[in-house]
């Protein structure tokens, strides 16, 4: 007995004048299936489902047609499809704390969708908020903003506020993105959940691990085409395309171990520091040195502090209790932060160009160190007439590390500075940062849930609980 088919996508494509973003792409998904999309950082993945919900800017123009539980609609018509947003279709963005309402307190954002999306009357819709804030750990959160959570809890507020109406068709833009192990597969858990339910799911994301979880089918996307589908375990363990084979490869798990590197002076030290937030105690009585050549790692649970942490000992929040004392002489711009979420280190209407030439030129680096550095990075340059809105999260954050490193700071502290990249992408970004880490002798504090990743790093470890 065959399954009734809830999405089907035929021959989408997406271009900007005579350029095509996307081409070609088609698949189905009937109830129970998944699809898993992998590929490079900038590739259409985003997209994608963009377009299939009929959310695309003005200046892309959709091709193809998409069918939702068998009612077809031209992809150009995303006007058509807006009224199913929430209801038959759902959609976790890539940047969760974009989705959120900062202005609006969490509990109230998600009590709303029960109240318009699944009809329930106000205080069962705020019981029903509650419950299942608690279920993805966020008791103590529903009346925080979204500005007051780590990168990791607002992943978990907006999977809940996605899964909350019910939809049986949900797409996922990187849905574990800063989460640790177990939130991880508790994510995978609860999108396997709509499968079971009579549901399909796809999926986006640069974690093979998360792609295995998943099973179901695979698709591989290069340069907004599908290069490899086919079933996953079949895929991942017989890739075809040389970009498959090559993702495969750039897992963390493969590169070499870190060599010792020789300390230099002492650039910064915590002392006993201590940092309450919310009402919670995030660490206490926490000491730290870190001196030139350093590289070390921070890793902990989800809403620990980490970030909390990198934010103290680069003077952007006072603790609590103990001191931070960085080495005399040193400019404040001496001490740098990668973003976790690097379209927040932007300005929004400024373009990319403008925004790295206005740092070369504050930094006195000349535009060819620029140009070299992109290329390293992999980075056409044509993208840099765009906005940040206008290139995806993976392209976003290797521009933030190629200005970062324009400062030539004394330290960087690195926050899940590689979450939004491929495995190939990956590999290449954390080269750069390393070299130039070696070349300037400048201390890195380098945050991951990436157990592979942070052994691929350094072999010092910050744990935080």
């Amino acid at each position: 007995m065959s399954r009734s088919v809830l999405l089907s996508v035929d021959d989408l494509s997406v271009r900007v004048g005579s350029t095509f973003l996307l081409r070609g792409v088609s698949f189905t998904l009937a109830a129970g299936e998944s699809l898993t999309l992998l590929g490079e950082s900038g590739a259409g993945k985003s997209l994608l489902a963009q377009a299939v919900m009929g959310n695309l800017p003005t200046s892309l123009l959709a091709s193809g047609q998409v069918s939702i539980n068998g009612d077809p609609t031209p992809a150009a018509d995303g006007a058509s499809r807006r009224p199913l947003w929430g209801r038959k279709i759902a959609l976790l963005p890539q940047e969760p704390t974009l989705a959120l309402n900062p202005l609006r307190r969490l509990a109230p954002q998600l009590s709303e969708v029960g109240q318009l999306v699944c009809g329930l009357d106000a205080s069962a819709a705020q019981n029903d908020a509650r419950q299942r804030l608690a279920s993805v750990g966020l008791a103590a959160a529903a009346e925080q903003f979204s500005w007051q959570l780590s990168g990791g809890m607002a992943q978990r507020a907006a999977m809940t506020i996605a899964l909350a109406g019910g939809s049986r068709i949900v797409l996922a833009d990187e849905p574990t993105k800063g989460l640790d192990s177990e939130w991880r597969d508790h994510t995978v858990a609860a999108l396997q959940a709509v499968q079971h339910e009579g549901g399909c799911i796809a999926v986006i994301t640069h974690d093979l691990r998360v792609a295995r979880a998943l099973g179901g089918r695979v698709a591989v996307l290069r340069a907004g085409e599908v290069v490899e589908s086919g079933d996953t375990a079949q895929v991942l363990t017989h890739p075809q395309h040389e970009f498959t084979r090559a993702l495969l490869a750039g897992e963390p798990s493969s590169w070499p171990r870190p060599v010792p590197r020789a300390r230099g002076s002492v650039v910064a030290t915590a002392e006993k520091i201590t940092k309450s937030f919310g009402g919670r105690t995030l660490f206490e009585g926490l000491d730290a040195q870190l001196c030139a050549g350093d590289r070390k790692v921070i890793q902990g649970p989800s809403g620990c502090g980490k970030s909390t942490f990198g934010n103290v000992l680069l003077g952007l929040l006072p603790a609590d209790a103990g001191r931070v004392t960085r080495a005399p002489g040193l400019a404040p711009t001496a001490f740098q932060k990668l973003y976790q979420d690097p379209v927040a280190s932007f300005a929004p209407h400024v373009s990319l160009e403008q925004s790295l030439r206005d740092a070369a030129t504050h930094f006195k680096a000349s535009w060819q160190v620029v140009t070299r550095r992109l290329q390293r990075l992999n980075l056409p340059d044509s993208l840099l007439a765009r906005k940040p809105h206008e290139i995806s999260g993976g392209e976003l954050q290797r521009i933030a590390l190629a200005r970062v490193l324009l400062a030539r700071p004394a330290l960087i502290f690195a926050d899940e500075p590689t979450s939004r990249l491929d495995a190939v992408s990956q590999r290449e970004a954390i080269s750069v940062l390393l070299d130039a880490i070696d070349e300037i002798e400048a201390a890195l504090v380098f945050v991951t849930h990436d157990d592979d990743l942070a052994n691929a790093v350094s072999e010092q470890r910050l744990l935080l609980r």
